[in-house]
C-alpha cells in the first residue's frame, strides 16, 4: 500500500461497529471490565485509550516498525527513550540538535549520572571515535536542527551494530513521508508530533517507534509508570492531520526548493541551508537514503540589522517558535529554540545573529516569496 493511502486508512478501527468514518474520541479516564480477571483490552487511559491505539497503529506502519508510543510532547518521548539508561551510561549525541534535547542532555540526564559526547554525525569517524565500553547509544538528528546537517544512516547503524548500541534517531524534519530510519537500521525513532504529523499548530504531541517487540515493551513500562501519555482528543487531532500528510508535505516541499533557490541569488543571504539544494554537502547522501528533501531551511544574512529587520517585517510569514504546520513561520534560532545554549558554544555551530530558519508551509510560494523581498528592503 502506498504511503498516501496509509496516512488516510493506516489502521482498521474494530473498536466500534457505527461505521463511524472517523475515529471516535474515548474520552474516557477509566474502563469497566466484563468481569473479575477479564478485560476489554483497556482499563485505564494512561496505559491505554481506542484512539490513542489507532493513531499509534498508524504510526508503525508508517514507519514500518514494531509498535509506536504516542505521548503529551516530542520531550516527553525523548525524555522516556533515557529512561532506558543507568548512571555511567554514555550516549554519542549529534552536535546540532534540537534545544530541548540539549537542554534534557545537559541539564538533567548529565544530573543523573550520564555522559554525552556531542559530535558531528554527519561524520562517521568522528562517531567511531568516541565509542566506548559504556557507550549505549547514537542518538542523531537528520537533517539537524537547525544547521540542517545530514547522517548517512545506514553507514551509522552498522557501526551501531558493531558495538552493541542503540540507534536512536529523530525523524521529525523529513517524517515517515520522506524518510524510514527503521529501514536503514536505527532501533528507535522519534517524532515531534507536534509539527508535521499533526501538521496545523494546533495540538502536542510525540511518538516513539521501536524497531522490535522486546525493545517497545521496554518503553510501554517506562510510559505507563511516568505517565506523560496523548490524550484522547489530541490523538484525534494527530490523526486528522496525518491524513493530509503527504499532500503537505509535496506542497511544503515544492515551496521550500523555490524559496532555497530564490534565497540563494539574494546579495544579502551569504549561505543557505536546504538539503535539497544540490550545492548541499550531503545532497547525494539524501538522495540515496531518503524520498524527499522536506522544507525545513536555515539561511545566514549579511549582519545582524538585517535578520532582525525581516523578523519584524514579514507580514505573511509569522515570526512565531515551532514548525511543521500549514502556516509558514519564521525562527531566530538565537533566541527561541537554542536560547539555553552557551553563547560560544552556539557560535561555534553557526547558530549566530545572523542565521534564521523558516519551516514552509502550504501558502502560494509567490506569495512567501514576495513577504521576504519586502522584508529584505
Amino acid at each position: 500500500m502506498d504511503i498516501s493511502t496509509l496516512c488516510i486508512h493506516g489502521a482498521d478501527d474494530n473498536t466500534h461497529r457505527t461505521g463511524s468514518v472517523s475515529v471516535p474520541i474515548y474520552q474516557s479516564a477509566t474502563f469497566a471490565h466484563p468481569s473479575v480477571g477479564e478485560s476489554t483490552g483497556y482499563d485505564y487511559s494512561r496505559v491505554q485509550n481506542p484512539t490513542r491505539e489507532q493513531l499509534e497503529k498508524i504510526v508503525a506502519r508508517l514507519e514500518n516498525g514494531a509498535d509506536a508510543i504516542a505521548f503529551s510532547t516530542g520531550m516527553a518521548a525523548i525524555t522516556a527513550v533515557i529512561e532506558l539508561f543507568r548512571p555511567g551510561d554514555h550516549i554519542i549525541s549529534s552536535d546540532d540538535l534540537y534545544g530541548g534535547s540539549h537542554r534534557l542532555f545537559e541539564y538533567i540526564s548529565r544530573k543523573n549520572g550520564m555522559s554525552f559526547d556531542f559530535v558531528d554525525t554527519s561524520d562517521l569517524s568522528a562517531v567511531r571515535s568516541k565509542i566506548k565500553p559504556e557507550t549505549k547509544a547514537i542518538f542523531v538528528e537528520t537533517p539537524t536542527n537547525p544547521m540542517m546537517k545530514v547522517t548517512d544512516l545506514a553507514a551509522i547503524s552498522v557501526s551501531a551494530k558493531e558495538n552493541n548500541v542503540l540507534l536512536i534517531v529523530d525523524n521529525t524534519f523529513l517524517t515517515p513521508y520522506y524518510l524510514n530510519p527503521i529501514d536503514l537500521g536505527a532501533d528507535i525513532v522519534i517524532h515531534s508530533g507536534t509539527k508535521f504529523l499533526a501538521g496545523h499548530n494546533d495540538t502536542l504531541a510525540g511518538f516513539l517507534v521501536a524497531n522490535e517487540t522486546e525493545l517497545s515493551e521496554k518503553l510501554r513500562f517506562i510510559y505507563k509508570t511516568t505517565g506523560a501519555c496523548l490524550s484522547p482528543f489530541d490523538s484525534w487531532l494527530v490523526i486528522r492531520g496525518i491524513k493530509t500528510l503527504a499532500i503537505r508535505m509535496e506542497k511544503q516541499q515544492a515551496n521550500a526548493m523555490e524559496i532555497a533557490n530564490w534565497l540563494s541569488k539574494h546579495p544579502k543571504v551569504k549561505k543557505v541551508h536546504y538539503i535539497g539544494l544540490p550545492t548541499h554537502p550531503a545532497y547525494q547522501i539524501s538522495l540515496n537514503q531518503g524520498r524527499g528533501f522536506g522544507s525545513m531551511i536555515s539561511f545566514e544574512v549579511d549582519n545582524e540589522q538585517t535578520a532582525r529587520q525581516i523578523l519584524e517585517r514579514v507580514k505573511l510569514i509569522l515570526y512565531a517558535e515551532s514548525l511543521g504546520g500549514v502556516e509558514t513561520l519564521i525562527t531566530y534560532p538565537m533566541l527561541q529554540t537554542h536560547a539555553d545554549i552557551p553563547e560560544e558554544e552556539r557560535i561555534r555551530k553557526g547558530i549566530n545573529d545572523r542565521l534564521l530558519r523558516i519551516s514552509v508551509g502550504i501558502e502560494d510560494s509567490k506569495d512567501l516569496i514576495m513577504d521576504l523581498q519586502n522584508a529584505f528592503k
